[in-house]
């Protein structure tokens, strides 16, 4: 049985020395591949050396994150496409990108309202970029759901090759993307008590275009809940969606994987 964990942080892994340490612990809990996820200009790099140095394990993304926007925006992106063109691993998708509205100031309006410009300026951006390119799009929205489905929708962007990262909103949004041809992947949120509307949202989607993730080093499930979260934890989130969806693991984990490869072309 293998499982693909279809969205993970690495850097931080990486910045202490535990890579090995983190993949081998990974195989061993069944997780065949990983998808380590760019924020910022300055993990790009990072993340295409780790794909390089673990190719058929690791693959990357890049893409800026709309919390990292600032109004330098313009020039973190301007070396982006150069990730497709030149050497070493390219990106199996752009991303993550998108809009938050969650981890604006609080209390300095004008200053959240520029900044949000600023992501949405970014996340055009980016959105013109994928097009353009034809890859895959890893989406990150909080706070902004129907912001973020309104600039796809006029972005041209194919919707079949979206996906909303970490989906924690209810069964409604989820039938948004579906009825677009869009999809949601979930993490170990699906394992927590007062998740109900998350699951509901699964069990929506099912399990025929389902992809899954740790969003390590965050999101831990239970019953790591509270602690530093890795790749090798998507085991438990799968369980939890096995469950969910009334099918056994070996199927859950066949299905994820075959959908996961399908969309990130791995």
């Amino acid at each position: 049985m293998h499982l693909i964990d279809t969205h993970t942080h690495l850097d931080v892994f990486e910045k202490r020395g535990e890579t090995p340490a983190v993949l081998a612990r990974a195989a061993a809990a069944g997780v065949a591949a990983m998808v380590t996820i760019g924020t910022a200009y300055d993990d790009w790099a990072l993340y295409r050396d780790i794909a390089t140095r673990h190719a058929g394990v690791v693959y990357y993304t890049a893409g800026l994150h709309p919390c990292a926007v600032d109004e330098r925006w313009s020039e973190q992106l301007a070396g982006l496409e150069d990730f497709w063109h030149g050497s070493g691993a390219r990106p199996v998708a752009l991303g993550e990108c998108g809009l938050d509205r969650f981890h604006l100031p609080k209390d300095d309006l004008e200053r959240a309202e520029r900044i949000f410009t600023w992501q949405r300026a970014a996340f055009a951006a980016q959105l013109v970029l994928a097009a353009r390119l034809g890859c895959p799009l890893e989406i990150h929205s909080r706070g902004a759901f129907a912001e973020t489905v309104a600039m796809i929708d006029a972005s041209g962007v194919d919707w079949a090759r979206v996906v909303f990262h970490c989906f924690t909103e209810g069964p409604a949004e989820m039938a948004e993307l579906r009825r677009r041809g869009g999809r949601g992947s979930f993490t170990g949120v699906v394992t927590y008590k007062n998740a109900e509307p998350v699951r509901a949202a699964l069990r929506l989607q099912g399990i025929e275009s389902l992809m899954l993730e740790t969003d390590a080093p965050y999101l831990s499930p239970v019953p790591h809940r509270g602690k530093e979260n890795e790749p090798a934890f998507v085991a438990f989130t799968a369980e939890a969606a096995a469950r969910e969806l009334g099918v056994t693991p070996a199927e859950l984990a066949a299905r994820t994987t075959a959908n996961a490869r399908a969309f990130f072309g791995i």
